[in-house]
């Protein structure tokens, strides 16, 4: 079986997640080619140094350009700031390197407009996106109800991620909290793609919106303790609509929180229809709830949906799911697609998905700023 090397630019939290995300690829029961992290680029020694318990990592750097350089690196993960995302996307894109790609695809929709050029402009590459919650397997099933047509004509829709992450004030600056490197958008830039995904997956693209962004906690303590200007939105709610015929437009809420008090990272999808409906959150992961009217009465019932997501593993059916579990889904989905053995399944979140996110925060950032309802046809 062969190998593909990959090589990893920004070791945070989810850079560090890709070690063991490879280490279970024989889990997978038809793995294909195995994936190998090879190399890893941050600017922290601190970083570089936790990869040395990686065994298969032969190359720690904080220049970008040694991975780029290197024949043995196939696919490159990135996953640095936002204001990084243009230079360096475009950069491995150009040394005809597969990429996956961190959302929000750039700072803003200019950077995102011009890493989607980059992309077109090669289309020997393969460039996806990370977006990992669709991948839970309620939450498949939600999006696959909607794909068939089970909901019949939508009557509304409602998705949306949401944590306390920022519920203290006197939590540090970082970069997410700060308007030069994580976007206008702020939580939006952040949180956005998780909201966002499952929705354009099906087709479900806003005509209009009407936004409510929120910037509660406007100072933090910088690295001397010292108060530092939080400059980006807190939490966004987003009431967009959607065509449901011809002559009717359905609403859809979206919600973007890092302050949402009792909440840890709970994604959200809810869709009902004239037929149906579908509800799934991952607060209760093991837990899709369906809706349906039969002999004239109407209720919910509840399903349970096990571990079965996009690619089977030697894990059974019936045992639990977690974060983890889809982060490993959305890689194996990756390299299936990569590959060409995805077929039809559920697959990670597309450049072109990515630059309608960021029309999407334009307009809601536009709406915020006018107070009224924005054409999302007016942003290109």
């Amino acid at each position: 079986m062969s190998e593909i090397g990959v090589g990893l630019i920004g070791g945070g939290l989810m850079g560090k997640e890709l070690a063991p995300t490879l280490a279970r690829w024989p889990s997978l029961q038809q793995p294909g080619s195995t994936p190998v992290l090879r190399a890893v680029c941050d600017t922290n020694p601190a970083v570089l140094g936790w990869f040395s318990r990686v065994a298969s990592v032969q190359t720690t750097t904080d220049d970008y350009r040694r991975l780029l350089d290197d024949p043995s690196i196939e696919v490159l993960y990135i996953a640095v700031p936002h204001h990084l995302h243009e230079r360096i996307f475009i950069d491995a894109i150009e040394a005809g390197k597969d990429v996956m790609a961190e959302k929000p695809f750039g700072l803003d929709l200019d950077a995102a407009r011009v890493i989607l050029a980059a992309v077109r402009g090669r289309p020997d590459a393969f460039v996806r996106v990370s977006s990992e919650i669709p991948f839970f397997p309620g939450a498949q099933k939600a999006i696959q109800a909607a794909v068939d047509g089970e909901l019949g004509e939508v009557l509304d829709v409602r998705v949306g991620l949401e944590h306390a992450g920022d519920l203290d004030r006197t939590k540090p600056i970082n970069w997410k909290r700060q308007r030069a490197y994580c976007g206008p958008g702020g939580v939006m830039a952040d949180l956005g793609m998780h909201a966002l995904h499952a929705p354009l997956r099906i087709g479900w693209l806003p005509e209009t919106l009407f936004a409510v962004l929120t910037n509660m906690v406007e100072e933090r303590p910088g690295p001397d303790g010292e108060p530092v200007a939080c400059d980006t939105f807190d939490n966004a709610t987003l009431l967009a609509t959607l065509p449901a015929t011809a002559t009717a437009v359905a609403p859809m809420i979206v919600d973007m929180k890092r302050i949402s008090p009792g909440e840890l990272n709970t994604w959200r999808f809810r869709a009902v229809g004239m037929s149906g409906g579908v509800e799934y959150t991952t607060r209760y992961p093991g837990t899709l709830r369906r809706f349906a009217v039969r002999e004239g009465r109407q209720g919910w019932v509840e399903e349970g949906t096990g571990t079965a997501s996009v690619s089977p593993t030697s894990i059974p059916a019936a045992v639990e799911f977690g974060f983890t579990d889809a982060v490993f889904q959305m890689w194996a989905a990756f390299f299936a697609e990569r590959d060409g053995s995805l077929g039809d399944r559920f697959g990670c979140a597309t450049p072109d998905e990515a630059f309608a996110t960021q029309r999407i925060f334009t307009a809601a950032l536009r709406s915020h700023e006018r107070r009224e309802a924005v054409e999302l046809a007016a942003i290109q």
